[in-house]
């Protein structure tokens, strides 16, 4: 049976609309809080994390109300990054904890991202429960008033989550003599991401760390990098870092200011671990991984897998093959061993620790050339039409028409309002014919 709220990853959408208003996150709290109380500890604690949307400011108290209502204890972290949030939430003992973040949406979106105490975020499963408590009378969950949970400010959130990523490198290790531009995307990342680079020595130009409730996303971070590679251009930095609304994704630039995806940042750790002998298992991609990705893999006899689209179906894979590295084309990379979702600034780390020795980023990230990819992403009020049995017949038809020279992939998206076509192929004639079967049908 299909989720009523919960998507791809968490719950999203635009702010005051039928899911992200005060009254539905009470209700989100009143059974998240509901549901993981029945772990028995002997404190009942879940802690809230957010980025730097205005909308934070109603809908977090709401959510508050809620995990209080419900008999928790609250602790309210601020704006941090989301793989700092799921670290604490393990770190602290919690039995939850929740991302208010829409990601890479623009500011007129939130949602949320809840994690367990282990800092998994939760499966399909445990979602489901979640969605029938919110549905039920709210009588029915709300506690007694001698039961009623305490909230308080933990200030510290984001030094304690600079620390644990620091604790996974060497005492010594340092950035001195690198120059390396940061964009913060005006979101969650803003003071951690500076703060931990120049902590190690770093030369940081840092874009992306004024927000207004209004810019995230806006013009800067990932899904804009072209930001980064003009301002490593201008600063003549090493390396340029780009991040996204809550830092659970990365995009990178080389010193020579050409862009680097999640799908070469992902080869480029896989070789060096190889090499390391850190490679356990091999790669989890997704269904939008490079082509040229899963031939080089290949090449190489790295065992490559595809997951859903979404980090938490890739994490979910890597636990079952016991892999250690995986991740997406968009940036979410979860490095197995130190983290169990996206974090953007653990993955600069790696990266980073690759070069203290003078290695250029261009030569890093020279690993495999990738497959002509287009990438169609097509605004709709109603993603189940791509159910239709006419667009179901002309994705089958572009299919077998590429068969053997390349691939097409048709789903929605699991957070937005969006069909995403994407099609692949050395064939650049063939490619654009196989869309255009597809996108007529669409649009």
């Amino acid at each position: 049976m299909a989720k009523k709220y919960f998507g791809t990853d968490g719950i999203r959408g635009a702010v005051n609309s039928k899911n992200i208003n005060g009254d539905m996150f009470f209700k989100f709290g009143l059974a998240t809080g509901t549901y993981f109380k029945t772990q028995k500890k002997k404190k009942q604690i879940a802690i809230i994390a957010k980025d730097t949307r205005l909308s934070g400011y109603s809908l977090e108290p709401a959510l508050v109300s809620g995990l209080t209502s419900a008999g928790m204890h609250v602790y309210t972290l601020g704006p941090l990054p989301t793989n700092g949030l799921a670290m604490l939430t393990k770190s602290m003992k919690a039995n939850m904890g929740i991302m208010i973040t829409a990601s890479h949406n623009p500011y007129h979106d939130n949602g949320l991202k809840l994690f367990g105490p282990d800092g998994l975020k939760l499966s399909n499963k445990i979602e489901k429960k979640i969605e029938t408590l919110i549905d039920q009378k709210i009588e029915k969950s709300l506690s007694k008033p001698k039961k009623l949970g305490r909230v308080k400010r933990l200030e510290t959130a984001n030094k304690d989550y600079i620390k644990i990523l620091k604790n996974n490198l060497p005492k010594d290790f340092n950035l001195r003599g690198l120059r390396i531009v940061i964009d913060c995307a005006n979101g969650a990342g803003y003071k951690a991401g500076p703060e931990l680079l120049k902590s190690l020595g770093a030369k940081v130009f840092s874009i992306g760390i004024n927000p207004n409730g209004l810019n995230i996303n806006k013009n800067c971070g990932s899904t804009f990098p072209n930001k980064i590679r003009l301002a490593v251009k201008k600063y003549k930095a090493h390396i340029g870092i780009s991040l996204d609304g809550d830092a659970d994704r990365i995009i990178m630039c080389d010193e020579k200011g050409i862009v680097i995806d999640g799908d070469q940042i992902i080869a480029a750790i896989a070789m060096r671990w190889k090499r390391k002998k850190m490679l356990k298992g091999g790669v989890v991609g997704t269904l939008m991984s490079n082509y040229g990705l899963e031939k080089f893999f290949k090449l190489h006899n790295i065992k490559f897998l595809r997951s859903n689209v979404g980090d938490r179906f890739v994490k979910e894979k890597m636990q079952k093959n016991n892999f250690n590295l995986g991740g997406e084309q968009s940036g979410h990379i979860i490095l197995g061993k130190f983290a169990t979702t996206g974090d953007g600034l653990l993955v600069a780390l790696e990266v980073l620790f690759s070069l203290r020795k003078g290695k250029k980023a261009s030569s890093f990230f020279n690993t495999f050339n990738k497959t002509p990819q287009i990438l169609e992403n097509i605004d709709v009020k109603d993603k189940n039409i791509i159910k239709n049995i006419d667009i179901k017949n002309s994705i089958r038809s572009a299919e077998k028409l590429i068969k053997g020279q390349g691939r097409i992939l048709v789903r929605s998206s699991g957070t937005e309002s969006k069909i995403r076509v994407m099609g692949e192929s050395d064939n650049s004639k063939l490619l654009q014919k196989c869309l255009k079967i597809v996108l007529r049908k669409i649009k």
